[in-house]
């Protein structure tokens, strides 16, 4: 319970001489308090499920507006997730070759691996935030040719490109 108030009542002399008769007097304000919680909670809270009403009818208008949006999200601007010159070759290289090995994109971009390979963790990280998807992934295994290649999710890029 927490901070108790104190609340001063009137009532009938008959009613009070029955308290008196029933209940010992060190539990009588215990009783009228378990009397009032009791009897609040009968009642209906008019109030407050009006106004819960109301926010969950507003959070159904939001719903409503976000469903539509999720078709949109589809159609990203691969190019979105790009800080700079570096981010943008090596996004360019994967739309135009589908996939690409870490090496690969090191010798196209002319930089260092390690750096290539923290921009796309990046990529991918940030485009999973964003979209629930990631917009490149890593597959350690072969594919089309290729082993431990980084993959552009091709359903992004079409909506994208289309």
């Amino acid at each position: 319970m927490g901070k108790l108030r104190v609340v001063s009542v009137k009532m009938p002399e008959q009613l009070y001489n029955e308290m008196i008769l029933r209940i010992p007097k060190n539990e009588r304000s215990t009783f009228i308090r378990e009397a009032i919680m009791e009897k609040i909670q009968k009642i209906p809270k008019a109030d407050k499920i009006l106004e819960l009403e109301q926010r969950l009818e507003k959070i159904e208008r939001c719903l409503t507006n976000i469903v539509p949006l999720k078709h949109i999200v589809e159609r990203v601007n691969a190019y979105t997730f790009c800080r700079d010159e570096i981010d943008q070759k090596i996004i360019e290289y994967l739309m135009n070759y589908k996939g690409a090995t870490t090496p690969e994109l090191t010798e196209y971009v002319k930089t260092n691996r390690w750096l290539v390979l923290n921009r796309l963790r990046r990529i991918q990280k940030a485009s999973r935030k964003q979209l629930g998807k990631s917009l490149i992934e890593y597959f350690p295994g072969k594919r089309s040719g290729k082993k431990k290649a980084w993959w552009i999710n091709q359903e992004l890029v079409e909506a994208c490109c289309a």
